[in-house]
């Protein structure tokens, strides 16, 4: 039992799930290439977006026919700029296993009223990919950000599908393998894995998503900070750093600043290996502690960014009360900021192991969660 408080604490408690933290190199300094003051749409700004969608390619290797575009608020609005321009030419299933892939369902079912097969899996759980009808289009998160369940793989998905792979990968992105040949449409932001500020998404569209956008037009209106077609054909600067609203180009530069820090310490590989080895030391935790486990229920699945974690001692009385209670003590220490459970999600804590997370620091919180446990126990 743990009774007194650890000798050593995390060099950096910031864990949240987004905006998460910063790349090891960042200092603001750092960030005073950024042309402020000056137009999106001047040649240095261009320039710096350009170098932004260019950079994203090469680590991610997005293959060279598919377009990579900046859009607005997020990865939410990456996502449902996908769904509203796209979605309707056929019937849809819609996937979901968390809080944000309820979303999504709800604005195809409620908002949009697209003829849909929902599919859905409690938290900790993934639906069966393998069983859906891939000739229609199918909506999906790649990660559970607030469940900590991820696809294990993309082998299910049909090469010869007739319908559109829609993926939201917000919390997989740079963290886990992306098999891009499955993925028609592919969202993330850039404050999940590379540590970016919020309210700018990424959307990544192959061939075909770009044959049903020049094809086909939906039944209802689209905001202007939606359309990416004129007179039936795509609008080409999207993708070539011409965002269709004002970026902030501070945002832009600490952007830059993440994917220049992932080229020089070996690029994807090692950006899956941060995240892998952050995981795996929270993974061998719960293993060697009867009283916490993952919340996945397949470690297949287990997330290695967002890992959600849950306490099994039979003397809990009231699980979400303490939770609550051991993440406030973490907090009140200044050894973890916001790992409690999302709001929607089973009573728990979920700890960010993306790439921008240092490992010592995971292993250096992990005996103070034994002593938030224990002392909450004995409160």
């Amino acid at each position: 039992m743990v009774t007194t408080k650890p000798a050593t604490r995390p060099a950096n408690p910031r864990f949240s799930s987004g905006p998460c933290a910063k790349p090891p190199v960042f200092e603001l300094q750092n960030l005073s290439d950024a042309p402020l003051g000056r137009s999106h749409r001047a040649a240095v700004g261009k320039a710096k977006l350009a170098e932004a969608i260019d950079l994203t390619r090469t680590i991610l290797g997005v293959p060279d026919d598919y377009r990579i575009g900046i859009v607005p608020a997020s990865d939410t609005g990456a996502y449902e700029m996908a769904m509203w321009t796209m979605l309707g030419e056929r019937p849809a299933e819609m996937v979901a296993w968390e809080s944000f892939g309820a979303g999504w369902v709800t604005d195809v079912v409620k908002q949009l009223k697209i003829e849909a097969q929902v599919h859905t899996a409690e938290y900790g759980d993934i639906v069966d990919m393998a069983a859906l009808n891939y000739d229609n289009d199918v909506c999906f998160t790649w990660n559970g950000t607030t469940s900590g369940v991820r696809m294990p793989h993309g082998e299910m998905i049909p090469a010869d599908r007739a319908g559109l792979t829609l993926c939201d990968a917000t919390s997989a992105a740079f963290a886990q393998d992306l098999p891009w040949d499955k993925l028609d449409v592919t969202t993330f932001s850039w404050q999940k894995v590379m540590g970016g500020e919020a309210a700018h998404g990424m959307l990544i569209l192959s061939p075909r998503a770009v044959e049903r956008l020049e094809s086909y037009t939906p039944a209802w209106p689209l905001p202007k900070i939606f359309r990416m077609t004129k007179g039936g054909k795509l609008i080409e600067g999207i993708f070539k750093g011409e965002t269709i609203n004002t970026p902030s180009m501070l945002c832009v530069e600490d952007y830059l600043l993440a994917l220049k820090w992932a080229q020089s310490i070996g690029g994807l590989d090692a950006l899956h290996a941060r995240c892998d080895a952050n995981a795996q030391a929270i993974w061998d935790f719960c293993d060697a502690n009867d009283w916490i486990a993952n919340l996945a229920s397949d470690p297949a699945t287990r997330s290695n960014t967002s890992v959600c974690v849950k306490f099994t001692d039979d003397r809990i009385t009231d699980g979400p009360a303490f939770a609550k209670a051991v993440a406030k003590r973490l907090e009140a220490e200044g050894v973890a900021l916001d790992i409690g459970a999302y709001r929607d999600a089973p009573a728990g804590l979920r700890i960010w192991c993306g790439a921008t997370v240092e490992t010592a620091d995971v292993q250096a919180l992990l005996p103070w969660i034994d002593w938030a446990f224990q002392a909450e126990l004995a409160a």
